[in-house]
């Protein structure tokens, strides 16, 4: 006998982050559906809750990081989270009304609509990366689908996650948005949520899809990945190491988007190198530079190192691309070219997640995409060319989560396209109407004809159905 599954209810909350799902699961009962003005509502308190606390908000980033510009986080991370919230309210009465959909002939009298209804209560787990920007983008698209929200922040990203706790119970109640400091993942993820998103490790999102699935709970996970970059031959080489160095080495490479390794005529790659060390001096005098951002933590400083270390003792070659030393107290890790990388190297297959780039030499795009393709599918692609056909071939011959031709990264701030992976970098979308609809139900509705006959089809089956079956299938329908 089939085992029953159901999804579980929480009537006696024994924690903390229970009792606060219980506020919203029955804040969602008793208003199932929130009109257009009280979402924008919703979406209009956020967005003055990030730009009044934005000084605030970055002291407290910086205080996880031990170091991160202010300036760096109100460009990538609260500008982001402003202007998503400008872009979702200006569209979200078209996004909520209900779609028209063809009728199949047989009810041609009859009618067929789509209404996006809210889940309910959205659970968004995020990691210490980009913990504002990553946390309220669902949070956006929950809010304006009509949902409750519950965020849990890393361990590495308390001290924000306690501010955006007392901001958010002022500006929202526990009932409609709420952060929770300190809760365990475990915890988190086994919540019966109507919807879960999860961004970080693809380890870790092997276990929050196994919590998940005890409460048959849709995810939306973003899980990187070792993303490649592409330096055409026909692109200017100075303006490509220009725009791809700013991807790779803001937020000290700590990034999911951020190329991981790079490809380059053989041709050029000296080049490229003594192009890199002049731009990145420029940027970052040295490691101390206050625009450079310190690793989050020891354990990630000390993988970076034995990442470099191993590479070093297997043949690699790294070029350093700013003055200084490592600073192990300020967590401050040289930004470095690793080149002549093999396959048994670590930095070959596992994603580097800092301030290394690995730079390979091509002769041929054919290389360059049996490489991509040779390895699971990265969250994102980058390809510098002006030539439409090398783009085409790029573009269709492998398959990234995004792509961003001619520069890095920004593709993750255009809100009219979505934002995901695919297989190993991840699965479901979110951003703008594409994250409007990842936490919506499509709810579909068929309203059957007045004028019909229906008792066609009923049985007793005899002759006349037979015959009914024959027509219908001559004419096509």
């Amino acid at each position: 006998m089939a085992q029953q599954l159901e999804r579980r209810h929480i009537e006696a909350p024994q924690t903390e982050a229970e009792r606060i799902f219980k506020l919203q699961r029955d804040a969602c009962r008793a208003n199932p559906y929130p009109e257009l003005a009280e979402r924008l509502e919703h979406l209009r308190r956020l967005e003055r809750l990030l730009a009044d606390n934005a000084d605030a908000i970055a002291e407290a980033i910086a205080a996880d990081f031990g170091h991160r510009n202010p300036t760096e986080t109100k460009l990538v991370e609260i500008f982001g989270s402003l202007t998503a919230i400008r872009d979702t309210r200006k569209h979200l009465k078209r996004w909520m009304r209900p779609q028209k959909r063809k009728t199949s002939v047989l009810f041609l009298t009859g009618s067929n609509r789509v209404i996006p209804q809210p889940k309910g209560v959205i659970g968004v787990a995020t990691p210490w990366n980009y913990p504002l920007y990553l946390s309220v983008g669902p949070v956006i698209n929950g809010l304006a689908a009509g949902n409750r929200c519950m965020v849990k922040l890393a361990a590495n990203s308390q001290h924000l996650c306690r501010l955006m706790q007392r901001l958010c119970a002022d500006a929202f109640g526990d009932d409609t948005l709420a952060y929770l400091p300190a809760v365990p993942g475990g915890e988190f993820s086994s919540l019966p949520f109507d919807h879960l998103v999860y961004t970080g490790s693809a380890e870790s999102g092997r276990n929050v899809m196994h919590a998940a699935a005890d409460n048959l709970c849709p995810v939306t996970l973003e899980l990187g990945g070792k993303s490649p970059t592409i330096i055409g031959d026909d692109f200017d080489l100075r303006e490509a190491a220009s725009r791809l160095l700013y991807g790779k080495f803001v937020n000290a490479g700590q990034t999911c988007v951020a190329p991981d390794y790079l490809f380059v005529p053989r041709a050029k790659v000296e080049d490229f190198v003594a192009i890199a060390g002049e731009l990145m001096r420029r940027r970052y005098p040295d490691i101390n530079s206050n625009d450079y951002t310190s690793i989050i933590d020891t354990r990630s400083y000390q993988r970076l190192r034995e990442t470099l270390d191993d590479a070093l003792t297997k043949g690699a070659r790294a070029v350093q691309l700013v003055d200084g030393d490592h600073d192990e107290a300020l967590r401050k890790f040289p930004p470095q070219l690793v080149l002549d990388v093999t396959p048994e190297m670590r930095i070959a297959h596992e994603e580097i997640f800092g301030p290394l780039l690995t730079v390979l030499p091509y002769d041929r795009i054919d290389q360059v995409i049996d490489y991509i393709n040779a390895r699971e599918r990265p969250l994102a692609l980058y390809l510098f060319t002006h030539d439409s056909e090398l783009q085409q071939r790029v573009l269709y011959e492998t398959l990234s989560g995004g792509v961003t031709i001619n520069h890095c990264i920004f593709h993750v701030l255009q809100h009219s396209i979505p934002f995901g992976g695919v297989g190993a970098s991840g699965m479901g979308h979110y951003h703008g109407y594409d994250g409007f609809l990842e936490m919506s139900k499509l709810r579909p509705v068929f309203t059957f004809p007045k004028v019909s006959r229906p008792q066609l089809f009923y049985p007793p089956y005899g002759r006349s159905h037979e015959l009914l079956y024959r027509v219908l299938n001559r004419l096509g329908l």
